[in-house]
């Protein structure tokens, strides 16, 4: 029986069960395997991992295992005060999109009222989600360890809070989004580019009432939906405003 000494600094921690937090974990095995499968066999998903550290030295996520191998794993968070000569984190994306898993809705909605192309669909199962993730170079975003742990994911994120107020925040700080903010350009039904039109084209699809106050429209030029400034716009601007001045607050 070999043994190997795992240490997860900072936010890594999030993932372990409560008597591994923020100590040194004893790990026995017997078999050889590689550190990647180690890691996420003592549940850190290696979306979430940024470099890792044995005796002394860089590794990537090839590494096997050896006894008495004393190992510590770091986030992405540790940049701040350590660089180190190997890192396992992917290479950043040039386009920054998501897609999300059936648990973020409102999460989704959100990131397509502030501009950022999202996919998001109630039915899409954890295998087609990480094809998604893969094929199309999107960031996924989950509150299911299992799923982030999924070979085809390269670049994931596992959102920790439960409220949706929070959890938007919590993106924009992680990818360093706020500056990328653009709201009202995507349909929130489905994604789609909202473009603007002329008020005569559209005039039937509106009710009576909206064609009495309301002149500037927008059409999603996916799925046809009708937006405009109606009772609904002022709550959704006090939304985002509160999600721009979080940032002040940063």
């Amino acid at each position: 029986m070999a043994i190997a000494y795992f240490y997860f600094h900072a936010e890594l921690n999030h993932f372990l069960p409560r008597h591994h937090k923020q100590v040194k974990i004893s790990h026995f095995f017997e078999e050889k395997a590689s550190i990647k499968d180690m890691i996420e066999s003592l549940g850190v998903p290696h979306p979430e991992v940024d470099f890792i550290n044995v005796n002394g030295k860089y590794v990537n996520f090839s590494y096997i295992v050896s006894d008495g191998d004393a190992i510590n794993v770091y986030p992405i968070s540790a940049r701040s005060v350590i660089i180190p000569s190997i890192s396992v984190f992917p290479e950043p994306l040039s386009i920054i999109h998501f897609v999300v898993d059936i648990h973020l809705g409102k999460l989704a909605t959100s990131l397509r009222l502030l501009g950022f192309d999202t996919l998001y669909r109630n039915d899409y199962e954890d295998e087609k989600l990480a094809q998604i993730s893969s094929s199309q170079g999107r960031i996924l975003l989950t509150r299911d360890k299992g799923l982030l742990m999924r070979s085809l994911v390269t670049h994931g994120y596992y959102v920790r809070n439960t409220n949706p107020q929070e959890q938007i925040i919590e993106v924009l700080q992680r990818f360093d989004l706020f500056k990328l903010i653009t709201p009202f350009k995507r349909c929130l039904r489905c994604n789609g580019l909202l473009e603007w039109v002329d008020k005569q084209s559209i005039i039937e699809q509106v009710p009576e009432k909206v064609r009495s106050q309301i002149d500037q429209f927008q059409r999603c030029q996916d799925c046809d939906r009708i937006y405009w400034k109606g009772s609904h716009y002022e709550r959704l601007q006090q939304f985002i405003d509160g999600v721009l001045n979080s940032q002040k607050g940063e």
